[in-house]
């Protein structure tokens, strides 16, 4: 991730620079308008709002010596949400070349925007805001056309990214964490209980058919602890 500076002010808040960060996985680009003299503070506000809130928090951010990620608050964000800062050296300069290139890349298309200005004026003769064609660019160099197999040579190669996502038979396999409602415990009728009751062992408190219900962990005679079976009071055999 770098900035590109020397911008001409652009949008309501006047931005004089933008934030590039590109995805080394899977080589997107995310263009965040700002400006120059933004604080530490300010910058991990906008990539905690703007990058961590849509695509999650990353393993490793990669930068270069920047004031802005050398700063005591950044470094304790990145402790606090278990990110590890790398910093680049001379021999490994920036994002390994890829992100770099690209970063100058896009510092290029944002430029042409700027260069007469705030305004740029489209073939149709419409003037426009550099601030607002960013998701444009950004569209424009994270669209990708693939390159299809013989299998596929029938098929046409650009397609809605819903084909792609991963596949989920189940609500369970797509959230594997998500809590189910634990099973009903079964409640024993006291017909169902043809030894005497020995005593009552323990009590509980359930959420059952949207209402709590008390039961109570009986017991039988001539009976072991694995016989003990749970019972609403009202259904305790004599």
């Amino acid at each position: 991730m770098d900035w590109v500076t020397g911008l001409a002010p652009g949008g309501r808040e006047n931005f004089n620079a933008c934030l590039i960060i590109v995805d080394r996985f899977g080589k997107s680009v995310r263009c965040l308008p700002c400006h120059k003299e933004e604080t530490a503070m300010n910058t991990a506000l906008l990539f905690l709002n703007k990058i961590i809130s849509t695509c999650g928090v990353p393993k490793i951010i990669i930068s270069d010596r920047d004031p802005k990620f050398t700063s005591e608050f950044l470094t304790n964000l990145y402790f606090m949400l278990g990110t590890k800062l790398a910093f680049a050296t001379a021999y490994h300069p920036q994002i390994d070349g890829l992100a770099e290139n690209m970063i100058h890349n896009m510092g290029d298309i944002i430029s042409i925007f700027c260069a007469y200005g705030m305004k740029y004026k489209d073939h149709e003769g419409y003037t426009h805001d550099w601030v607002t064609l960013l998701s444009a660019v950004q569209l424009w160099k994270n669209a990708v056309e693939v390159q299809l197999t013989e299998e596929f040579s029938r098929k046409h190669p650009v397609f809605p990214v819903s084909l792609v996502k991963p596949y989920f038979q189940t609500e369970e396999d797509k959230f594997p964490s998500m809590k189910k409602n634990p099973t009903p415990p079964e409640i024993v009728e006291a017909e169902d209980s043809p030894f005497p009751v020995k005593k009552i062992i323990k009590a509980r408190k359930i959420r059952l058919n949207g209402r709590d219900q008390r039961q109570y962990s009986v017991r039988f005679k001539s009976q072991t602890a694995d016989k003990d079976k749970w019972f609403a009071k009202e259904a305790i055999p004599d």
